[in-house]
């Protein structure tokens, strides 16, 4: 069972200062899916992941849930976004993104689409 898909130091360390660094939206669903609050689904923040750094991942779901901000916006950004989900999918994982706005202001709605996976 791999965990982390071949991840190397780099992200791991990149992983552990994320997770110091919360956003106010990572906050927010953090506290619902922490500790299988979300139908018993363990979730790991800031997980090492095949060279990529997820936001949250479930490895029995096999599900990334990435929580975007404005710098998401960018052409360039969005770009290397779709590369990066194409890569987890090849290895048979699924992708969900919100962005800050959806998980402060509906945190309901996000709760339920990640049950949908």
């Amino acid at each position: 069972m791999d965990f982390h898909k071949g991840a190397g130091n780099r992200q791991f360390e990149f992983a552990r200062q994320n997770r110091k660094e919360l956003t106010a939206a990572e906050g927010v669903l953090w506290k619902r899916l922490r500790n299988g609050r979300l139908d018993r689904y363990k979730f790991r923040r800031q997980h090492p992941l095949a060279g990529f750094i997820a936001d949250f991942y479930c490895h029995e779901a096999r599900l990334v849930i990435e929580v975007d901000g404005e710098v998401h916006d960018s052409a360039e950004q969005m770009q290397y976004d779709e590369e990066r989900t194409l890569a987890l999918k090849e290895l048979g994982i699924r992708v969900i993104r919100f962005t800050n706005e959806e998980v402060l202001t509906n945190i309901g709605q996000v709760l339920e689409e990640i049950k949908k996976g």
